[in-house]
């Protein structure tokens, strides 16, 4: 073969390539990967395009990301004239495989919000707790599935779904949904123990009573000390924020005033700590 045609099959070969695998993978330090068109760095936030129209995306933390790394899974190549008519008359997908493999829904970071909030509203579950769950779970990747077949966001069994209503797990509203619920019933069962209901989302009930506590497993004591801690730092960003703007209106109204102002106590604010 010339030289001048091994240049070309190169060529050629690497085109394919390209464009058969034109998606990357963001690998989070938690094992888990998003898929995406593409991203952009805004501060310490990386957000990720899950479509190249820019409407869908999932903001995750720059800190949380591992590697960037090619999407190797092969698409597949463009059908011949004619086929298509075929495989719409031969080969229609059963009702069976339709319910296996539910379309995913797009997700965006108003979407996961929302989701949060309706969640939280009818619970009555701290929307940050949910959100650090969620974090704990899926990385916030709505597509996300774990060895052991749990799917979505708050990485639900396919049974555990099942039994909450859940029809497509992939869906970011009806996931974080049935997972809140979810967490609902555990927290009521052990009575608002957070480390106890943590353990038993994580390694089920049963490993829980078997235990009397978190059981001592290292993947599910890092889990509970891991959600706590996100939690608690949120809640202490959230009460930091809270004295900086009142600071900042009290040489205001002290101005306008002309009172020297009484030091108001702060109600405590109890948040749940690791134990170790």
């Amino acid at each position: 073969m010339k030289l001048g045609t091994k240049i070309a099959v190169l060529i050629a070969t690497f085109l394919f390539c390209t464009s058969a695998f034109g998606t990357d993978l963001a690998v989070l330090q938690n094992g888990f990967s998003i898929r995406h068109e593409h991203r952009e760095v805004m501060g310490s936030i990386t957000r990720l395009y899950i479509g190249a129209d820019n409407t869908s995306y999932v903001d995750v933390p720059t800190a949380q990301i591992e590697h960037f790394e090619r999407d190797l899974t092969p698409v597949a190549p463009p059908e011949k004239k004619g086929e298509t008519e075929k495989k719409n008359v031969a080969a229609a997908p059963s009702p069976v495989l339709r319910a296996l493999a539910p379309a995913p829904v797009p997700m965006t970071a108003l979407t996961l919000n929302q989701a949060i909030n309706s969640a939280s509203d009818r619970t009555q579950i701290d929307p940050d707790l949910i959100s650090s769950v969620i974090h704990a779970e899926s990385g916030f990747n709505p597509h996300a599935v774990s060895p052991k077949g749990a799917q979505g966001l708050m990485q639900l069994m396919p049974k555990t779904a099942a039994n909450l209503g859940v029809a497509n797990a992939f869906d970011p509203g009806a996931n974080v949904d049935g997972g809140t619920r979810y967490l609902l019933e555990l927290l009521e069962l052990y009575k608002f123990d957070l480390q106890k209901a943590l353990a038993a989302y994580n390694a089920g009930p049963l490993r829980v009573q078997q235990y009397r506590g978190v059981p001592p497993y290292h993947e599910t004591r890092a889990y509970v000390a891991r959600i706590i801690r996100d939690f608690n730092n949120k809640k202490l960003a959230e009460q930091k924020a809270a004295a900086l703007a009142a600071k900042s209106k009290k040489p205001a109204a002290q101005k306008d005033s002309g009172a020297t102002p009484k030091i108001a106590q702060n109600p405590h604010t109890e948040t749940p700590q690791s134990s170790r």
